[in-house]
């Protein structure tokens, strides 16, 4: 049964393109006859959610789509029911597109590899290269499930853990540069460089790449945006003098980044809504607390409001309740926030760090590294 979520949007172009059949045939040997299996996918705009049952550890799925998309396959579980239980699902992901789509698992859906059309054997190749690091990843990540309420809340802990997640990101990148540069007709290509847009250690390699796309990637509604991404991250480097914004405070009153001139200034870009914020917020009051008398603040973006549908009183109600004492600007439009889009924010929480000169020194700066770098900085001047 297929059910269509959340409100129609509005016919666009990308809505008016023709959308194509696919049909998802999965065999599993594990999963019990009669389980329900759910597929979610975007189309349009809209959340997709169809099921299906296994019978004799085959399932099977129909639908249409526009152009490939990232979906996901749940066993018994749909996530998307209020009071769900989410814990320990067993899942997997792929891409929906059009074509005769295979997942095949010698037991859990978790160990599925996708393939029958295109994006999903790059996906399966890139995987394949990948996993060596990922599964360090796994085992990082089993490491944290063994800690301890206390050790979770000890930032040292944490920073050390974060930092070895950290250096496999790092090492990921040349293999996703790689693998664009090996298949530059891949929409798997194009997925990769929308990702690596916004980090400014390889845009250089990035822009080059996106040259060698094949002309119906650019012109994709993702390869349209890359170009713009591109060059908000060369905008925002560390070392590049920062764009002054406006917008409004709480109050309506207009609030530049120039206005800080003289000062360290973190802008902190986060929203009421963004639990990771929320989570790091308590972090960005310690850094203040503690340096707010070594020339140094905070000017906080939010992208409440517009598409997120959170209102001004969300807004304010989580800087009262974070105990955010420094400016706030936003001008209510989530994701669609100007300056947010000027700066290439792809995902918050996310900061940088301005000298008193306007020059970017620094960003995304969580935990203790905001303390370490600001330490560093401020300290110093201060001798």
């Amino acid at each position: 049964m297929k059910k269509v979520l959340l409100s129609a949007m509005l016919l666009s172009p990308l809505a008016l393109m023709a959308q194509a059949d696919f049909t998802l045939k999965g065999s599993t040997k594990s999963v019990a006859n009669g389980n329900k299996i759910y597929l979610v996918f975007a189309e349009n705009g809209q959340r997709i959610v169809d099921s299906t049952t296994v019978n004799n550890g085959i399932f099977e799925f129909k639908g249409k789509v526009t152009s490939p998309v990232m979906g996901n396959v749940f066993n018994k579980v749909n996530p998307y029911v209020k009071g769900a239980n989410t814990k320990n699902m067993d899942y997997t992901a792929l891409y929906v597109e059009p074509g005769n789509i295979t997942l095949n698992s010698a037991d859990s859906l978790k160990s599925a590899v996708a393939g029958g059309t295109q994006a999903n054997i790059d996906n399966s190749k890139l995987s394949a290269s990948l996993k060596p690091l990922t599964d360090q990843e796994k085992a990082l990540n089993e490491e944290y499930a063994k800690y301890t309420k206390e050790q979770k809340a000890d930032k040292a802990v944490m920073d050390v853990l974060i930092g070895k997640f950290n250096v496999i990101r790092d090492q990921k990148t040349p293999l996703y540069l790689k693998f664009v540069k090996e298949n530059p007709k891949s929409y798997i290509s194009l997925i990769q460089l929308n990702s690596l847009a916004g980090n400014d250690k390889v845009v250089a390699d990035v822009e080059k790449l996106y040259a060698t796309l094949s002309p119906e990637l650019k012109a994709s509604k993702i390869g349209q945006a890359i170009p713009a991404a591109i060059e908000a991250t060369k905008k925002t480097a560390v070392g590049v003098m920062a764009m002054d914004f406006t917008q409004n405070d709480p109050d309506g009153k207009p609030v530049k980044l120039s206005d800080f001139k003289g000062k360290y200034v973190l802008i902190d870009f986060w929203a009421s809504w963004c639990g990771p914020c929320r989570d790091e917020n308590p972090n960005v009051v310690d850094a203040f607390q503690k340096f707010k008398d070594k020339n140094f603040t905070v000017l906080g973006v939010s992208l409440d409001g517009g598409n997120t549908k959170t209102t001004k009183e969300a807004w304010l109600k989580a800087v009262e309740d974070d105990k955010l004492t420094w400016t706030q600007v936003s001008d209510m439009q989530g994701w669609n926030n100007e300056v947010s889009k000027a700066w290439g924010i792809k995902g918050i929480p996310a900061n940088f760090l301005i000298d008193p000169n306007g020059k970017i020194v620094a960003k995304d700066l969580r935990g203790n590294a905001l303390h370490t770098k600001l330490a560093e900085i401020l300290d110093k001047k201060a001798k």
